[in-house]
């Protein structure tokens, strides 16, 4: 008897050993997000493994910088993840170029296909083959403290050109209040500015035109009056000490604190950057506003007044993935889950008909900007391709900094274009 039950005790354990080593496991990659976008991911991710027993999802996340850093060297291991957390653009063409990224054509069934507008799909397909999906898209916007800007006697809802701007700064400084918070030592804050500046003063088909070489390229005047005009807010030293030393996520957490009047960022640090504060709560919705980048003043080409710069985010699926990484891709991004973003004001998901759920006016805001922009710019240093686009980020730090001229500026980013 005691033979035949360990036996059956061995058996059992063999079993169960085959059973644990036959699991399929997705691994998902994401830049870390805020607390409670962190928290849906883990719920979801438990949801769909009781439903699918036989998978495990486990999600790792990674601050923003070393998450850049460290994802090329992943795609060449074995362990790169199945999913991550993509901006689109020329690097995700330049990832699906090298052989990192799987063609999911085939495996998202067509209903799934036509919850997404077109345009955020056509985002994620690299030579007519889908190599991800959209989750949501952004806009990059000021984010105002008003108790400063009333304390200075600055009206924000009257900002509308970039002089505006500039006068408001100069108002700041004289009653002692700190302008702009920015997060300078990671640079893609800064190239916001550069970026901006190019769209108002080019208009809609300025990055594209200069990709094609029309036009002067990257050396049009266009991104030579951008770094003017960006030195000229530069020259009023509108930032706070020490902003070339300053990361993101600590300037994130510097104007939830009050530190500063404007917060040049994405509407995504909505929650981050409250939690990033010293109380963990940071402003209140009444303590906040968000409006557009300024207009230029001058004849400008048509439509730059109106385009928008930020991105249209989701996710990509390496090469070596399992079907089951597909399959809890659609799972994730499907209507249920995005109302519930949307309901959450986690962020704005770009899943047909859930938008109608946000309920934060902020979020109602920049869906607002998005459906009424002449063109959706999607950030220059992602867009461009990882080369190209950190010379992109590199030139606006020295403009901020006053290291390098306008012309200079555009000539480098025109040379990385070239060489890349």
């Amino acid at each position: 008897m005691k033979r035949t039950m360990s036996l059956a005790a061995v058996f059992a354990a063999a079993v169960g050993a085959c059973s644990a080593a036959a699991q399929t496991e997705v691994t998902v990659l994401r830049v870390q997000p805020g607390d409670q976008e962190e928290a849906f991911y883990r719920r979801v991710a438990q949801d769909y493994e009781a439903q699918n027993p036989g998978v495990k999802v486990v999600f790792e996340f990674i601050a923003n910088e070393a998450y850049k850093s460290k994802l090329p060297t992943l795609l060449q291991s074995d362990a790169r993840p199945d999913i991550f957390y993509s901006w689109g653009g020329e690097t995700l063409v330049d990832q699906a170029n090298a052989g990192f990224l799987a063609d999911i054509t085939e495996q998202v069934p067509a209903e799934i296909k036509a919850t997404f507008p077109e345009a955020a799909l056509e985002a994620y397909t690299v030579d007519g083959q889908l190599r991800g999906l959209p989750l949501y898209a952004t806009e990059v916007v000021f984010w105002v403290n008003t108790d400063l800007t009333e304390q200075a006697g600055v009206d924000h809802t009257a900002i509308e050109t970039w002089q505006d701007f500039l006068d408001a700064v100069t108002v700041l400084k004289e009653a002692g209040v700190t302008p702009i918070i920015a997060g300078g030592q990671d640079k893609w804050p800064l190239h916001f500015y550069w970026s901006y500046l190019a769209l108002r003063e080019g208009g809609p088909n300025v990055v594209t035109t200069a990709m094609s070489g029309e036009e002067g390229g990257f050396e049009n005047e266009a991104f030579v009056e951008a770094g003017a005009e960006f030195q000229k807010l530069a020259e009023l030293d509108p930032f706070q000490p020490g902003f070339m030393g300053t990361t993101y996520e600590t300037a994130s957490g510097m104007f939830a604190d009050g530190k500063g009047a404007f917060h040049l960022m994405g509407d995504w640090d909505y929650l981050p950057m409250r939690a990033r504060s010293t109380s963990g709560e940071g402003l209140s919705d009444e303590q906040l506003a968000i409006i557009q980048f300024p207009v230029v003043e001058g004849p400008v080409a048509e439509g730059g007044d109106k385009a928008t710069l930020g991105g249209i985010n989701g996710w990509a699926v390496s090469h070596s993935a399992e079907p089951e990484a597909v399959d809890f891709l659609t799972f994730l991004l499907n209507g249920e889950h995005q109302r519930e973003i949307a309901e959450k004001g986690i962020f704005i998901p770009i899943v047909k008909g859930a938008g109608e759920a946000l309920e934060n006016p902020f979020f109602q805001k920049v869906a607002q900007d998005i459906a009424e922009s002449s063109y959706h710019q999607v950030f220059l240093d992602q867009f461009l391709g990882a080369s190209v686009g950190a010379t992109v980020n590199d030139i606006s730090a020295d403009l901020a900094q006053g290291a390098i001229t306008p012309d200079e500026a555009a000539a480098q980013v025109q040379e990385a274009w070239d060489f890349r």
